[in-house]
């Protein structure tokens, strides 16, 4: 098979949707501040109000005004905790609850986005008691010892102020509970926020099932527009602005509106819905023919994360005896882009701490690949790599002082 160019790193990043390029295209001359009072700048915002909506019903919200804009993940989910700060700092009283008085606590995971795991490592250093909760093997959140957490007679740090867990891991694809967590969560009293980046466009999204209080989103990963992001927040749940200034998005993020990408998000978010059904369905069928043909064709590998609770694009695998930087190294050399992890890890020369949450040993985790795909992954894509891929495993082997496990996991 002639070499070919395959991308398989869409957790990373996806490309423009050909009609968001369009739509973006065809809106360029809507350029006037949406803050502006005149028919240019009503006619912006007006746009701005219709991408708003289609964000709304791609998370299955009711009340688009529960959407805000961002510039992306980051901000959103450090929008929360910098809320849950001020809250902490000046004491939540809730007299309805048993427990009442000042919150602080924070309760999230090992395996989280290292933009909430830093998040909340600031507030454990001003003080919050934080928890970072365990996962199993497949990395799923462990329901007993978030129940023990919850609960301020079995557990240190007073009563919960929040409970941020990933609605699905990116670099594994796990997806958790989220609605059960959310009950436990409101249960007890506290907040209840999603990082929903990586689910977003892939499964169903319903912030009203979910019971959650606050949800990310970011463009980029739905073949929209990067620098664009939003955060749903509950109407009955508290937000503080991270970016103060003027009255853009009801003074919860100052700023000038980024209307071309607000613009891309909108379109973005209506052709992920639109096409989601079909989407999991084909993308699924890809994934697991390239999982069982790697299975089948290079032995001693470990197919890491859940097998059946977990995004239909995302396969995770480790090659004892390989190292994972090679590995990525020599497989774009053949025109096969994939990752070794998050984006965001990048250059780090630490072991996947998600991959080391879930009991992963540090050699395994160094020889880890993210296969991701997307919307433009073929069975054509798919068939190349399993023809580039064994070999590429077979020579770093023999070159490697690591012997491979003698068994397979599946």
């Amino acid at each position: 098979m002639d070499r070919r160019f395959v991308y398989l790193d869409y957790n990373a990043t996806t490309p423009l949707h050909p009609e968001v390029k369009a739509e973006m295209i065809a809106d360029l001359e809507l350029y006037a501040n949406a803050s502006s009072m005149h028919e240019a700048g009503r006619r912006a915002r007006a746009r701005i109000e219709k991408a708003r909506s289609s964000v709304a019903r791609l998370i299955g919200a009711p009340d688009p005004a529960c959407v805000y804009f961002t510039s992306g993940g980051s901000e959103s989910n450090n929008t929360v905790f910098g809320t849950m700060y001020d809250l902490g700092r000046r004491g939540r009283v809730d007299e309805a609850k048993s427990h009442a008085g000042r919150r602080q606590k924070i309760i999230t995971t090992a395996i989280e986005h290292p933009c909430v795991l830093n998040a909340a490592r600031r507030l454990a250093d001003e003080g919050f008691p934080v928890v970072f909760l365990g996962v199993d093997a497949q990395g799923r959140v462990d329901f007993a010892e978030l129940e023990r957490e919850l609960d301020p007679e079995r557990s240190r740090g007073g009563p919960a102020l929040l409970v941020s867990v990933m609605a699905a891991n990116n670099e594994i694809g796990t997806l958790e509970d989220i609605p059960a967590i959310a009950r436990l969560a409101k249960a007890a009293g506290a907040f209840v926020h999603t990082d929903a980046t990586q689910a977003a466009g892939k499964i169903p999204i319903d912030v009203e099932s979910w019971g959650v209080d606050y949800l990310t989103l970011s463009c980029h990963k739905i073949y929209g527009p990067k620098g664009i992001g939003a955060l749903y927040v509950r109407k009955t749940a508290p937000i503080e602005p991270l970016i103060r200034g003027g009255h853009q998005e009801k003074g919860v993020r100052a700023g000038t509106y980024n209307n071309l990408g607000i613009y891309g998000f909108g379109k973005a978010a209506e052709l992920a819905l639109a096409e989601l059904p079909s989407y999991a369905s084909r993308v699924a069928a890809l994934r697991e023919r390239l999982r069982a043909g790697i299975v089948e064709r290079i032995p001693s590998v470990h197919v890491n994360g859940h097998p059946t609770k977990v995004l239909p694009n995302t396969l995770n695998v480790s090659f004892p005896g390989a190292e994972g930087e090679a590995i990525l190294l020599s497989l774009d050399l053949e025109g096969i882009e994939v990752s070794t992890g998050s984006a965001c890890a990048s250059g780090s020369l630490e072991p996947s701490h998600v991959l080391m949450a879930t009991g992963v040993g540090p050699e395994l985790a160094h020889g880890s690949i993210r296969f991701s795909l997307g919307r433009d992954t073929t069975e054509a894509d798919i068939d190349y790599v399993l023809e580039r891929l064994p070999p590429i495993i077979a020579r770093l082997r023999r070159m490697s002082t690591v012997p491979a496990s003698l068994s397979a996991t599946t």
